[in-house]
């Protein structure tokens, strides 16, 4: 089952996100400012992060650039969702990570959509580094077992 945080200071943004997704099978944790998501981020591991770009204590796009930033979470997909529309601000959100942006008010069908697209993205993701993992072990193994016989032959 997937995991989504979603991360925004107004309670009714929450609240209009969590119903949204009510019909998505997935598990749902809020946070309500910037340096609170970056320790729900560490702590419930989301799969996808729906995160507000103006919150206290750390903004969006820090809080992007932190999660993208970091080996254990880079992988967490992040979806901006904001009142900001200025090319600025969208060039912002790219060069802080974000795997996408929605513009508030959100439209729920393109929530929706996006949110499924992202997941499954990750998904893909996810199994396509485990196969990266599985190989990697596979070829240590094997080199490993050509080491003993080289050695083993050599006495």
């Amino acid at each position: 089952m997937y995991r989504i945080l979603i991360a925004d200071d107004n309670d009714a943004n929450r609240e209009l996100l969590e119903a949204y997704l009510v019909g998505v099978d997935c598990e749902i944790e809020t946070s309500i400012n910037g340096q609170d998501t970056l320790e729900k981020v560490a702590t419930f591991q989301p799969d996808l992060v729906l995160l507000d770009v103006m919150m206290p204590k750390l903004s969006g796009f820090e809080v992007c650039k932190q999660i993208k930033d970091a080996p254990e979470t880079s992988r967490v997909m992040v979806l901006m969702v904001t009142a900001l529309n200025e090319m600025g601000d969208i060039e912002r959100a790219v060069a802080a990570g974000t795997d996408d942006f929605l513009s508030k008010p959100v439209n729920k069908i393109e929530l929706l959509k996006r949110v499924d697209n992202m997941l499954k993205l990750k998904g893909t993701g996810d199994e396509l580094e485990r196969l990266r993992r599985y190989i990697q072990e596979m070829e240590d193994e094997h080199d490993q077992r050509h080491r003993e016989g080289d050695q083993g032959g050599s006495n």
